[in-house]
């Protein structure tokens, strides 16, 4: 099989699992009309698979930030930040995530793939080890494999096979970087961080936390896992992205480590990828401004996470232990996933179809994502919906 065949092996099994006709996947979004409403081909539709977590892409705040860099600074900055592409925003904005984490230094990256990427490929090398979630990101793994670092895997928030794993690595556990999530994106469930920090101090490991999908969302101002368990002072690296709870693209790591400053100079994604552009910069600036005295954004998600929950529970779905802004119906086939997708969207409800093997455990997700932004009787509306398609698809 040559390297063309390979990609027509891939299409034959998505074909297979798919009907001709569904594009369930990267479905086009023709327009945009507010946080939690758009057109999809005829249809307007409600939002819940967009991780608009605060619902901000609309706020008058980041819009008006956004047109004044655009006008000031143009559309982008052409340049890497070793070049010239570290503008007066880049450095204020990393400053004002380290400050958000009391932390004493912070790096801004294009995006958020590429924070995970550069941050665990600058942290590790060959002769080192990671410890990761079973569960963890695509970028978490491809950072572990660009680093060249001997990766280890420990069942999904399992402490017990965590900790198997630490003791056989011996004293290599001090050049072991363990690498976790706060809110984990396919099943919306939050790591047990205070027994994973326990590990950690025993074994004399350094941690590092993804906040991805736990910034804005979690704590009380919005620093996400770290600030709800109150163990900030724990954890030796901070990651996430802008394109959550930030409304934006770009990604940022912070630390209180004195050599963070030292990955601008040995990891390859910072290096050699163009700065985000100021317009980009201006807005999620805007955005984490919003996003820190965001108390009531948050009750307000939190109210629409725990009633779409609820309701989809009462009505016999499978979903993860918690509720929380990723609320996912757990199916056994792709064939009842993808009845369910189609279905709410003949409703006008877009969520996401998540289908082995992204989705974990071999079987399949109907994903939604919840935002402050939505209203009670939108709530109202797309949990009776998921009640009716319930009794219709899988009961029968």
């Amino acid at each position: 099989m040559n390297l063309l065949e390979k990609l027509d092996a891939a299409a034959a099994a998505r074909k297979a699992m798919l009907p001709d006709g569904v594009g369930a996947f990267g479905i086009p979004i023709e327009e945009v009309y507010s946080a939690t409403e758009a057109k999809i081909g005829e249809r307007r539709v409600l939002l819940l698979g967009t991780n608009n977590y605060l619902g901000l892409t609309f706020a008058p705040e980041c819009i008006e930030a956004a047109h004044q860099a655009l006008n000031h600074e143009g559309t982008g900055t052409t340049g890497s930040r070793m070049a010239n592409g570290s503008y007066y925003g880049h450095r204020a904005l990393e400053q004002e995530f380290a400050d958000f984490y009391q932390c004493s230094a912070g790096i801004v990256f294009t995006t958020g793939y590429q924070a995970n990427l550069g941050t665990i490929s600058g942290l590790v090398g060959r002769g080192d080890t990671v410890l990761i979630d079973g569960d963890s990101h695509a970028s978490i793994y491809d950072g572990c494999i660009l680093s060249g670092a001997e990766i280890i895997r420990f069942k999904h928030n399992d402490m017990a096979d965590m900790e198997k794993r630490l003791r056989r690595l011996g004293n290599r556990t001090e050049t072991t970087l363990i690498i976790v999530e706060g809110i984990y994106s396919m099943l919306g469930d939050q790591a047990p961080l205070a027994e994973i920090v326990r590990l950690k101090n025993k074994y004399n490991c350094t941690l590092l936390l993804d906040e991805a999908h736990s910034l804005g969302v979690l704590g009380e101002t919005g620093q996400g896992l770290v600030e709800k368990t109150g163990l900030l002072n724990e954890v030796d690296f901070i990651t996430g992205t802008f394109s959550k709870s930030l409304c934006s693209i770009g990604g940022f790591c912070v630390s209180n480590h004195s050599q963070l400053d030292q990955l601008r100079f040995v990891s390859h994604p910072y290096i050699f990828t163009a700065s985000p552009s100021p317009a980009t910069i201006a807005s999620t600036r805007a955005a984490l401004a919003l996003l820190k005295n965001g108390d009531n954004l948050r009750k307000q998600l939190w109210k629409n996470c725990s009633q779409l929950y609820e309701r989809l529970k009462t009505a016999g779905y499978e979903l993860g232990p918690e509720p929380g802004p990723v609320i996912a119906a757990i199916l056994d086939n792709p064939k009842q996933a993808l009845q369910i997708w189609q279905s709410l969207l003949e409703h006008n409800i877009y969520v996401n179809l998540i289908l082995p093997p992204a989705a974990p455990d071999g079987k399949s997700l109907v994903r939604c994502s919840v935002n402050a932004a939505h209203t009670t009787e939108q709530m109202t509306y797309v949990g009776d919906t998921f009640a009716k398609l319930y009794q219709q698809i899988l009961e029968h």
